[in-house]
């Protein structure tokens, strides 16, 4: 009977202990004040494709101008590089409504650049790990073929991720206008992005709250059983052993 009751209170702390993991593993818990707040665990992604022309459409001669097209694909390389400068960084936080130090932009690489170069602000650390799902990520790549950017873009929500995609093509597009009046570049040599369709976002890991509880109930509740046993048979060693500091016979 001993044994019994104590293996019942052993499966009740270890249930108890695992419940509030698995609590904790899906909401912030706030003493003062007392509180929950759900965590950001659910990851949402849009995409969009960015042309980057001239006013007066270069593409209609690109099959008789290979050159022209070289230099509008090199062109497009360079503007994805610009969209994760600091300045259009903070200019694409301020239209999607995001605070500015918690975007990520990633440029375009290329074999010329083949790793991304870390700027203030756009640096990554070991403790993103921690807080991958509370930051807004873009990552820019360009077509190696043809003047065109694919940009991806992650966000807690669908909504919050398309908001980004889209943010990031018309804070380039108020960047080049404002460089085409400062630098008074003619209207035919300016650079023109068009975006072919709006971003469209959705949910990539539906239903990971269930999942993240249940794996935390299972994996705490095994590690307090397990502690718990193991702490209970030490004291009961400790308890039988003799005053001359020797483990009981049997």
């Amino acid at each position: 009977m001993r044994l019994t009751w104590g293996v019942r209170t052993t499966v009740a702390v270890s249930t108890a202990v695992a419940l509030l993991v698995a609590i904790w593993s899906v909401e912030k818990v706030s003493l003062f004040p007392p509180g929950l707040a759900p965590r950001s665990l659910e990851m949402a992604a849009a995409s969009s494709e960015v042309l980057v022309d001239t006013p007066r459409s270069a593409l209609v001669d690109l099959r008789q101008d290979t050159y022209q097209l070289s230099a509008l694909t090199n062109r497009a390389v360079l503007v994805g590089n610009v969209m994760a400068s600091a300045q259009v960084r903070e200019s694409i936080a301020r239209r999607a409504n995001v605070p500015a130090e918690q975007l990520r932009v990633e440029p375009p690489l290329t074999p010329k650049q083949p790793r991304v170069i870390a700027e203030n602000g756009n640096g990554k650390g070991t403790g993103d790990i921690l807080k991958l799902n509370d930051q807004y990520r873009l990552a820019i790549r360009a077509n190696p073929t043809v003047p065109i950017l694919q940009i991806y873009s992650q966000a807690p929500t669908a909504e919050s991720a398309e908001a980004l995609t889209n943010a990031a093509v018309a804070a380039m597009q108020t960047h080049l206008a404002r460089l085409a009046g400062t630098d008074q570049t003619p209207v035919d040599e300016q650079i023109r992005l068009v975006q072919l369709g709006k971003a469209h976002g959705g949910v990539i890991n539906s239903g990971i709250e269930w999942q993240v509880a249940i794996l935390a109930f299972i994996l705490a509740f095994a590690a307090a059983f397990g502690a718990i046993m193991f702490l209970g048979q030490t004291v009961t060693r400790w308890r039988l052993m003799p005053l001359t500091g020797r483990p009981a016979s049997r």
